[in-house]
């Protein structure tokens, strides 16, 4: 190799390496402009069915951000309060239920022998203070949530740049692409997009059916406050792979609380069953439907995206396991295309 070749070498890994290095230093923005991008195009076809109906597309989005946020403050209305007032009742009634546990003979039994029941009247007594140093410690939170609240509101103006000007730009890019490519790209992100919208789709569905039937089974049970923990079951169940669990950790302690041990046991019996159904027969058969991806690969993408990046990879991992499929096919279809013989043309003159 000449000297000028080698030095084109050592420059172009000198830049490879400045690229990775710099995109390392921004790795946060990126982060962040990914969310972004994630979320505009889970609320694109929201925003495009309100914009159908004459209504501008900058106030289509202000519209749909408004639905968002009035479905977060009603579900705070709903579910908050009567757990507040449930955990109220249950504090200032702990001191009874420790008094009651003499009533049992096996409890009394080890009580009069370890001196327990003393030593939980103690620490009942002590539990509102308990709750009220809970209390003030979350104080000491309230500047990592305060810039969480400026992520968020970054992602949700970059959001809504994407969905306002998002075609104009994925335009401007194709056409530089040339009509070929361009038309290739353009079939990729349209499938990309509805892929996603199913995705989305497919998860809202799947968390209305843990709710209902989260609600059927707490009915069934007597628990109090079945409507609110329901909704707080269907809303967690959006979060894969510890959400339902979050949900079903709530409404046992309400189990545990009104009837233990009975109540609790078939409740912990019905989340143990639902889960497995949820995993392994409702999310593959419904994101085939909606996302069009064969059931097992969404069972091996959401446990390789919860494996590498945890809950967010399990919430990305059906999308980006959609996304690669799409461009895989289209690759495919190119490489065929490509590997085809040409037709001669119409005009060509017959072999003798």
């Amino acid at each position: 190799m000449s000297n000028r070749s080698i030095a084109r070498v050592i420059l172009v890994a000198i830049a490879i390496v400045a690229v990775l290095y710099f995109l390392y230093l921004i790795r946060n923005v990126l982060w962040l402009l990914f969310i972004a991008v994630f979320l505009a195009v889970a609320l694109g076809p929201l925003v495009e069915s309100i914009n159908r109906h004459g209504v501008p597309r900058s106030l289509s989005i202000v519209l749909v951000y408004l639905g968002l946020l009035l479905s977060v403050f009603g579900l705070g209305l709903l579910v908050v309060p009567p757990i507040v007032s449930g955990v109220n009742k249950f504090v200032n009634h702990v001191p009874g239920y420790v008094t009651d546990l003499r009533k049992s003979k096996a409890f009394r039994k080890y009580d009069n022998k370890y001196h327990i029941t003393p030593k939980l009247e103690d620490e009942a007594k002590k539990l509102p203070s308990h709750l009220t140093d809970a209390v003030s410690g979350l104080r000491s939170v309230t500047v990592g949530v305060f810039s969480k609240i400026i992520q968020l509101v970054t992602i949700l103006v970059m959001a809504f740049f994407l969905l306002n000007d998002g075609k104009r730009i994925l335009g401007f890019l194709f056409r530089e692409l040339g009509p070929v490519r361009a038309a290739r790209a353009g079939r990729i992100m349209e499938d990309v997009y509805r892929a996603v919208g199913g995705y989305v789709a497919g998860n809202i569905l799947i968390s209305i059916i843990a709710g209902v039937t989260a609600y059927i089974m707490m009915t069934i049970l007597g628990l109090p406050f079945a409507v609110p923990l329901a909704v707080l079951v269907a809303f967690l169940d959006l979060i894969p792979l510890v959400g339902s669990t979050i949900a079903g950790v709530v409404v046992a302690i309400v189990a545990a609380i009104v009837g233990f041990p009975g109540k609790l046991i078939a409740w912990v019996i019905y989340l143990i069953v639902y889960q497995q159904l949820e995993n392994n027969l409702l999310q593959p058969v419904i994101y085939k439907r909606t996302v069009a991806i064969h059931p097992l690969i969404v069972i091996v993408a959401v446990l390789v995206g919860g494996s590498l990046l945890g809950i967010l990879g399990a919430l990305l991992a059906i999308p980006v396991a959609a996304t690669v499929q799409i461009v895989v096919k289209e690759w495919w279809a190119f490489r065929r295309e490509r590997l085809l013989p040409t037709p001669p043309p119409a005009d060509a003159p017959a072999e003798a």
